[in-house]
């Protein structure tokens, strides 16, 4: 019998090394104090890793399995590699990367964030999928048409902020777009959100694309809802803000809602960026404005031409040269360019529509005093204007305690249910 059980045994562990080696497993890595989640699936040919607290999904791994429970991973696009061993219903092994050794122990499954946000069906409204052309991109959307619309139901294009996204602004499993559109529905209002050009489908360089070229997208769909609407309106988030303000000069619209929008120019809001993120760095407050300084210099430069700053003549830090001469790189392409010219300032002057204009107080990628108060100063005056900060929340309009951008995977809230209150009793209104 001692040996039937013996033999039972080894059968029950070999099945448990095996189960180690499939489905999906994940973990967190302790880097200086910050918690990065990774999540590996090795089921079938193709297998991946997610790092979901950077927004990347589907990295190709190569896997090694090995006998007695053994697990050799290696991320060749990163650099990186993970071994480690099947123990009690986990691998405990070691992360390396860049010379960096880091434990890791990975556990059976994913621990996905809660998002009570999220709409979830069966919905009192009506949705179409529709497209629309800006020469030669088709962008693809979601009409969302509450119950007993007609021409005079108020309607808005959402357009999202820098960078790649798809139409409901995902970013860590929050759909903050999605979440927005469903509140209005509900009150009666109708949206459309689309995908944007470079998110799926565009055959360019999405880094000789503009801000210029982001608001002609946005240009032609609201053109599309002009054959369905009466009155159209745009609300935008972070560079969407820009953008919502931008066809608001040009008259294209009827309303505006800017949500963290900026309106200082683009090389003011990255020299504030960098000082922020500086500030929790340990360097001392001279190092920092002298970087600051050298950055606010080469910005001027790219922009409007000149000589780049010597940074013989800067204290600054070998740490901080090694960034300086990264981002002189990135400053290179033609959507870098425009953006540190962007300066929504001059042209506040020609916006007659109504416009909310809200950002948070915990915000760290666009300051709010500075850019209200831009609003505030510059736009002409109009009884319909509501221009306000919000306490306590960040880019997102997550409640936070830092503003962080580590913090937003954290929070289970998507959006400040009072900021959807104040969107609609406005638009309403």
């Amino acid at each position: 019998m001692k040996r039937i059980l013996t033999l039972f045994a080894a059968i029950m562990l070999s099945v448990f090394q095996a189960n180690a080696q499939t489905g999906t497993w994940s973990g967190k890595l302790d880097v200086q104090g910050t918690k990065l989640s990774l999540v590996f699936h090795l089921d079938g040919d193709n297998p991946t890793m997610d790092s979901p607290d950077q927004g990347a999904k589907g990295i190709p791994v190569q896997i090694e399995r090995k006998s007695y429970g053994g697990l050799a991973i290696k991320i060749p696009s990163l650099g990186a590699s993970y071994e480690g061993i099947y123990m009690v219903h986990q691998v405990v092994g070691t992360f390396k990367q860049s010379g960096m050794s880091l434990p890791l122990t990975l556990m059976p499954g994913e621990d996905k964030p809660k998002r009570p946000q999220t709409p979830q069906g069966p919905f009192p409204y009506a949705t179409e999928e529709v497209a629309f052309i800006n020469g030669d991109v088709t962008l693809n959307g979601t009409l969302v048409l509450p119950e007993g619309y007609s021409r005079t139901t108020p309607v808005l294009i959402m357009v999202t902020g820098s960078g790649q996204q798809n139409r409901d602004e995902e970013i860590f499993e929050h759909k903050p777009f999605a979440v927005i559109a469903d509140a209005l529905a509900r009150a009666g209002i109708a949206t459309l959100r689309y995908d944007d050009r470079g998110f799926s489908g565009y055959k360019g360089n999405i880094n000789d694309c503009t801000t210029e070229d982001f608001k002609n997208d946005a240009l032609a769909g609201i053109e599309l809802l002009r054959t369905r609407f009466d009155k159209v309106g745009v609300i935008g988030h972070s560079e969407g803000g820009t953008i919502a303000l931008m066809l608001a000069a040009e008259q294209k619209v009827d309303f505006v809602v800017s949500l963290a929008g900026m309106v200082i120019s683009g090389a003011e809001t990255l020299v504030w960026q960098n000082k922020v993120a500086l500030q929790e760095s340990g360097l001392t407050n001279e190092q920092i404005d002298s970087y600051c300084k050298m950055l606010e210099k080469a910005f001027d430069v790219r922009a409007h031409g000149g000589r780049m700053p010597d940074p013989d003549d800067y204290d600054v830090p070998e740490v901080l040269m090694q960034n300086y001469w990264a981002v002189v790189a990135q400053i290179q392409m033609p959507y870098m360019i425009h953006f540190l010219r962007l300066d929504m300032r001059p042209l506040l002057g020609n916006v007659t529509c109504p416009v909310l204009a809200l950002n948070g107080t915990k915000d760290v990628q666009v300051e709010y005093e500075s850019n209200l108060s831009a609003l505030r100063n510059t736009l002409p005056s109009n009884s319909k204007n509501q221009i306000e900060s919000v306490d306590g929340v960040n880019h997102l309009f997550q409640h936070c305690k830092t503003g962080a951008v580590t913090e937003y995977r954290d929070i289970e809230e998507t959006i400040s249910p009072a900021v959807l209150e104040t969107i609609i009793k406005w638009i309403s209104r």
